[in-house]
């Protein structure tokens, strides 16, 4: 079983209108809500390729109910630890030509809580996968996915998509997969990324720091996927991105979906690159059909 962990979901409220205006009223166009947050998108992605998945974290209040909601009606089974007397977070999404970004301050999470998700994942058998994704919200510590991964039961395998800190604590406890984006890797190093070749030398310096396999995605340059003996790189499929929202964790998902079915290293980050743009080549998450489609189309 794939398990995620979102510390701090959302409802995403996306609003476009043609001209916005500061400090004036403005109406929307058209507007959306939806789920937020990478390891629900991960859950979701995983759920449409029809890889059975529970999503951990944290929820609260009537906005809680409304992420559990828009969740399970995408095939997600979610697991989450209730906060009393809060409300998980709304970010505001304004599409005006350019994007501007409102994102809300989450609740508090009580130790209690925080010990509530520790027993729940060590409850967790050899084989299944735990994925560790996003941002640590704050007045949770930066080593909470190292504290998560050091209370996993062994044989459990380890997914971490983080950044900063958070990305950095957990190399020492040797995750089965990190996935940091170009941006990501070159911040951990103090260089800026452009090529595969780079990619693939500070992607070896992750390997040496503890992690198994290290999958950096490039965004419309496709991904290098560093092992501890190769390196593997690849190409995006040829498309318009519309909406790069989620498109890493799409990534993260299809990688995944091949190495729960036994299929080898290759064939993962060829899936993986296929979900990832698939979504980047949507208004929202990719569907399952979106998927195989490239899939089929990079195949022939």
């Amino acid at each position: 079983m794939i398990y995620t962990v979102t510390l701090n979901p959302a409802i995403d409220y996306i609003a476009t209108t043609e001209d916005f205006k500061l400090g004036e009223l403005n109406y929307a166009d058209s507007a959306q809500m939806t789920f937020g947050g990478k390891g629900l998108n991960v859950s979701a992605v995983l759920s449409t390729l029809d890889v059975p998945n529970v999503a951990l974290g944290f929820i609260g209040g009537f906005t809680g109910d409304a992420i559990i909601k828009m969740a399970q009606e995408a095939g997600v089974k979610c697991d989450f630890i209730r906060l009393e007397g809060q409300n998980s977070r709304i970010n505001v999404k304004i599409k005006s030509g350019e994007e501007t970004e409102l994102n809300g301050k989450g609740p508090v999470v009580s130790g209690t809580a925080l010990n509530a998700l520790y027993s729940r994942i060590s409850e967790l058998k050899e084989g299944d996968i735990l994925v560790l994704s996003g941002s640590v919200p704050s007045g949770i510590s930066p080593t909470i996915y190292m504290d998560l991964m050091s209370r996993l039961p062994k044989g459990v395998k380890t997914v971490v998509d983080a950044s900063g800190q958070a990305l950095k604590n957990a190399l020492s406890l040797k995750p089965y997969l990190i996935k940091p984006n170009a941006h990501e890797l070159g911040d951990i190093y103090g260089v800026k990324i452009e090529v595969k070749t780079d990619a693939v030398f500070y992607g070896r310096k992750l390997v040496d720091a503890g992690a198994e396999n290290v999958l950096v995605s490039l965004g419309g340059g496709g991904a290098v996927l560093v092992t501890r003996d190769e390196a593997y790189e690849m190409n995006a499929p040829e498309g318009e991105v519309i909406n790069s929202v989620g498109a890493g964790d799409s990534m993260v998902a299809g990688f995944l979906t091949a190495i729960t079915k036994g299929e080898g290293l290759l064939d993962a980050l060829r899936l993986g690159i296929c979900a990832g743009s698939a979504t980047a080549f949507s208004e929202t998450l990719a569907t399952k059909d979106e998927i195989l489609r490239l899939l089929s189309a990079e195949l022939r």
